[in-house]
């Protein structure tokens, strides 16, 4: 009892004359009533603990419910397997006892249920003993990868869906609950305790989305894929499918049936060409499904099968697929009749087509089967602010909504880099969880977040670590998951990249302008990567990595960090090509490699080695590549060459048909074209290219060269033949020289060849060069029957 409490009571016996010790107790009614009312109120008062009570009551109701899992290297718990577990309940066991080994240092046995019974378990998967517990769990309502983590007085429960759902509750509940990180397949956290203690949890999780995948190679890892619940296997492959996408060409190869049979193909400006599948031939649909029995015997466990439109755009337009494409308003129209009737045929599998470019948009009056999916692409939105919000994807968001009211199984396929240059700052991070929000919420149960299908790539790891989470769970704080990510993974230098990365957004939303995925570093050379803000991201990344110079590991992925500016800059020095900005400067009087440029390219290049990076470019161009290419550029250099700034006449292709985003004084102005096909390169589809330049008066003349371009899966193509003939007067030309290509079509790397010829030296005023191309590609092309594009650049003549 409390002094004053005592005093007090001490005072209230005095004053009815009996001291509180006395055995012999007599007063007069009044006063004996007034020492029951005051007894009766101080009692009461009493019974209410003091502020130290309550707190020490606190600690020990705490202390009640507190599991201690391990201490001081040992534990009184036993995981406990069900009777039948599955693998990837067995899996979770192990997984636990692994970690909570490294984490405490206390080996904890993992037990068959009906080997084991005491209070002190961790109970997993979906086990005998939570009928005995009668656990407050619904399994149905975990689905396949759902679970639920829960304390039941001393025992700890995580129990999960049909599939991974326990091994996903496990590594959740190590992340949550014990601090443990993997920020990558090499970098992970397990924090050091001496006692593991928990308090109540009651933590239940299921994803809306069913399917999540994203295209990183950081997350081709068995435990990666697990920790972070993605549905592929460490070589990437995800085997619920037994096609992917782009499979029109798989089932019906042209090699094998265009050339008896051009009607299966596509029509197209009256000619049939393999670019696409006749969808209203019958007998393309009795091919197709034969083809795809055959393909599903070989792989009977594969649920999802592709039936799906090859990557171009010439689609057929025959009377009959016409008709209904007009009727349905989209060429989806003849996609999903035919897909319809594909998947008819395979009932107990689902079979999924794309709503991708032109077969984006919704029919009109036809709706999916049951059975068929519908991978809707979002390659045409822009990435500076969320689709939902961005006034020009308001057809995507359209089709969006359209697609969600007709079809019972949409996977989203989403880009999330830029695909021209894998390794270049694309300041998209701001868009992920909005983008993601907003397709579940429209009924989108499947997501593909294509990021770089190649080792490496901007800021890799911490945008296959935000996909992740997210994927999971779309209402995650993405800042938060961000700062984890920086602070853990690049310790001291994290807070400082973060700034780097919130200062190219805002410089990027301040500019108005979109972000495309297919851009480059020379889009932005206005609006985030102007010439003040590279040089005020450089001193951000000289602070960062200043500030973990004593941790070599720290340093190199610091570095990599920093890869995609020096990229950006490099980039934009062979664009700019002479100058203060350029490659090339001149220094008396003479054009020499700028040394800020050539002081970049070898460590650029050594680190994207040490890095295992292995394209700079979608499907082109290793660092090694981008090496030789640079050296190439260093050597050829800036010369001012006979033709250097004269006209251009052009013979073939036409003026008129020449584009309009294509300068003719390209092919003279000095500027070399290199490794990127969109810039200081010429281009145009399907014809010779035929010029003739005036050196405005007589010159001798001993050599002349072109260069041109080969990345031959997209159709450009190197000429068969380049010829080059010299005149007098522009009316009567001689041949000088002719090259032929030796480079095969299916070489489909980004390729440079200069075509060279030499001879005794004439007078000359005007050069013709005359480059013949293949005309269309070969049937057995992806891009069969289509004509290929040529791509020339300077014209250096001697």
């Amino acid at each position: 009892m409390p002094k004053y409490a005592i005093s007090f009571f001490t005072f209230i016996c005095t004053l009815i004359k009996e001291p509180m010790t006395s055995s012999k107790f007599f007063l007069p009614a009044r006063g004996k009533w007034t020492l029951i009312i005051l007894t009766v109120f101080i009692s009461f008062w009493l019974s209410f603990p003091t502020t130290a009570q309550k707190k020490g009551k606190k600690k020990e109701k705490s202390a009640d419910h507190e599991i201690v899992l391990a201490e001081g290297e040992l534990s009184r718990y036993r995981i406990i397997l069900p009777s039948s577990p599955t693998i990837h309940e067995a899996k979770a066991a192990n997984v636990l006892q692994d970690y909570l080994l490294q984490i405490s240092g206390a080996a904890i046995p993992i037990v068959p249920v009906d080997k084991h019974r005491s209070k002190f378990e961790i109970v997993l998967g979906q086990n005998d003993r939570l009928d005995e517990l009668k656990a407050d769990i619904n399994l149905n309502s975990l689905k396949e990868d759902g679970f639920s983590i829960m304390t039941d007085s001393l025992r700890l429960i995580i129990a999960g869906g049909n599939e991974k759902g326990t091994l996903y509750g496990v590594y959740t509940f190590l992340e949550k609950y014990l601090d443990c990180r993997m920020y990558s397949p090499s970098v992970k956290v397990i924090p050091k305790r001496e006692r593991i203690a928990l308090q109540p949890i009651r933590d239940q999780q299921v994803p809306v989305i069913t399917f999540r995948d994203t295209h990183y190679r950081v997350t081709w890892d068995a435990e990666y894929t697990d920790w972070h619940k993605l549905d592929h296997n460490e070589d990437g492959e995800r085997t619920d499918w037994g096609m992917w996408v782009h499979t029109f060409n798989a089932l019906v190869p042209p090699e094998t049936y265009y050339h008896e049979h051009p009607e299966y193909y596509a029509m197209l400006n009256g000619k049939r060409i393999p670019t696409q599948l006749c969808l209203t031939n019958p007998e393309v649909l009795e091919v197709t499904i034969s083809n795809l029995r055959k393909k599903i015997a070989q792989n009977p466990t594969a649920i999802y099968w592709s039936v799906s439109q090859n990557d171009n755009k010439d689609f057929c337009t025959c009377n009959n697929c016409k008709a209904i494409d007009d009727r349905e308003g989209s060429p989806s129209g003849s996609i999903i009749q035919f897909v319809n009737q594909v998947a008819d045929q395979f009932p107990d599998k689902m079979i999924s087509t794309l709503a991708y470019e032109y077969g984006r948009r919704a029919p009109k009056t036809l709706k999916p089967r049951e059975n068929v999916n519908i991978m809707l692409c979002s390659i045409e939105a822009f990435r500076h602010k969320p689709i939902a919000e961005d006034p020009e994807s308001a057809d995507f968001v359209r089709d969006v909504e359209d697609w969600s009211k007709i079809a019972k199984d949409i996977i989203v396929w989403d880009y999330v880099i830029q695909f021209n240059n894998l390794i270049s700052p694309f300041p998209n991070l701001h868009v992920l969880k909005p983008n993601i929000k907003f397709f579940t919420q429209h009924g989108v149960n499947a997501m593909f977040e294509q990021g770089n299908r190649e080792v490496g790539g901007e800021f890799a790891a911490l945008r296959a670590y935000m996909i992740s989470k997210l994927l999971w769970n779309p209402n995650e704080n993405a800042d938060s998951i961000m700062n984890d990510f920086l602070t853990g993974f690049y310790g001291p230098a994290g807070p400082i990249i973060r700034q780097y990365i919130d200062e190219m957004r805002d410089a990027l939303i301040k500019s108005g302008e979109p972000l495309r995925i297919f851009g480059t570093p020379n889009d932005a050379a206005s609006t985030y990567l102007t010439p003040a803000l590279i040089q005020r991201y450089e001193k951000i990344f000289d602070e960062a990595q200043l500030a973990v110079a004593d941790s070599a590991t720290l340093l190199e992925r610091v570095r990599i960090a920093r890869q995609p500016l020096e990229f950006a800059i490099m980039e934009q020095a062979k664009k700019n090509f002479a100058g203060e900005l350029g490659v090339f400067e001149k220094v008396n009087g003479r054009w020499e490699v700028r040394t800020t440029i050539r002081s970049k390219i070898d460590p650029f290049t050594d680190l994207c080695i040490r890095e295992g990076v292995t394209q700079v470019k979608e499907w082109s161009t290793s660092p090694e590549e981008y090496r030789s290419a640079m050296y190439r550029l260093f050597s050829q250099g800036m010369k001012e060459h006979l033709a250097l700034g004269k006209k251009v006449k052009f013979i073939s292709p036409a003026v008129d048909n020449v584009p309009k985003d294509e300068d003719p004084l390209m092919l003279t102005d000095g500027k070399r074209g290199s490794h990127d096909y969109d810039y200081n390169w010429f281009s145009f589809p399907g014809e010779n290219l035929e010029v003739v330049i005036d050196l405005e008066k007589p010159q001798n003349v001993k050599r002349i060269e072109s260069a041109y371009y080969q990345y031959a899966f997209w159709l450009r193509v190197l000429p068969k033949k380049v010829e080059y003939f010299v005149s007098q007067d522009g009316e009567k030309f001689d041949l000088v020289g002719s090259v032929d290509n030796t480079l095969p079509i299916d070489q489909y790397g980004g390729q440079q060849r200069d075509f060279i010829t030499e001879f005794e030296p004439r007078s000359a005023r005007y050069i013709k060069v005359k480059a013949h191309t293949i005309g269309n590609t070969p049937a057995w092309h992806p891009g069969g029957g289509r004509p290929a594009r040529m791509l020339v650049d300077e014209i250096v003549v001697e």
